[in-house]
């Protein structure tokens, strides 16, 4: 009698899926930058506005070599950290507290459904207003206010969907409010937070960059600015390539924790098996 074992979660198989995902992906990139490279060789896209890209990868080497290129990553993530951690600080309270109140969740609906579509880049004005000459100050604001509404949506939809069979059962046994929302409700809205985080991150990131292009607040918006005024062509693609690949690495390392930190969680365990 022949015995069919189904591999362990850790064995070669997954092993190989995983890496035969990353080598599909890897090989998708390189396609598309091949083609780049080859439309831009044949002048089919004009060079002068869009280099080739080994130009311009080469261009980004060149320029990861001076201490400008280093210290304008720098105050982009600076702006960015401090921009989603101000999120965190007011959108996870303020999410736990909507969602585990119908009262307070339908009385300040409308306000939330009002405020999160309006445009950030649409505050540009106000940032001048409020902050003036200083505004690294200013990509922060604008950083803030739209990576709140994706982890106060995340927050609350979390505490929500806390299974009323598990808060019955945690109240037949009479376990007082306050451990019920430690020990039942964030256990459960933690997977939702997780992702909210991972999104509130693009987020900010996207809004700094776009509050040091527009308003000139520093970090590497500031230089494809600069480069874009020098005419700088290349100089200016490499560091957009340059938020891209800082965008990408963010999100990874998100990623990364999110699974490191919710080993426990059955939805977690189940995407494992």
């Amino acid at each position: 009698m022949t015995v069919i074992t189904r591999p362990a979660a850790g064995g070669p198989v997954p092993l190989l899926r995983r890496a035969g995902r990353g080598i599909g992906s890897l090989g998708g990139v390189v396609v598309v930058l091949a083609l780049a490279e080859l439309l831009t060789r044949l002048e089919i896209l004009p060079s002068r506005f869009l280099p080739p890209p080994s130009v311009v990868f080469t261009t980004l080497i060149g320029e990861l070599g001076s201490p400008v290129a280093w210290w304008a990553i720098l105050d982009t993530l600076r702006g960015w950290a401090i921009g989603l951690g101000l999120a965190i600080l007011i959108a996870v309270p303020f999410g736990l507290l909507l969602g585990s109140s119908e009262l307070a969740y339908r009385a300040t609906r409308p306000i939330v459904e009002f405020l999160r579509p309006v445009p950030s880049v649409a505050l540009i004005p106000l940032v001048f207003l409020l902050f003036g000459r200083n505004l690294g100050d200013g990509k922060i604001f604008l950083a803030t206010f739209a990576a709140i509404w994706p982890l106060l949506i995340q927050t609350i939809y979390g505490v929500r969907n806390v299974l009323p069979t598990q808060l019955d059962t945690a109240r037949s046994f009479q376990i007082r409010r306050r451990d019920i929302a430690l020990r039942v409700v964030l256990p459960s809205a933690v997977p939702y937070l997780a992702t909210g985080i991972r999104i509130a991150s693009t987020v900010a990131l996207i809004l700094v960059l776009t509050g040091e292009i527009v308003i000139n607040a520093g970090g590497i918006g500031e230089q494809i600015n600069l480069a874009r005024e020098g005419s700088a062509v290349d100089v200016m693609y490499a560091f957009v390539v340059l938020s891209g690949i800082l965008g990408l690495l963010l999100n990874a390392l998100f990623a990364w924790l999110e699974k490191r930190v919710l080993r426990w969680h059955p939805s977690h365990r189940k995407a494992q098996s």
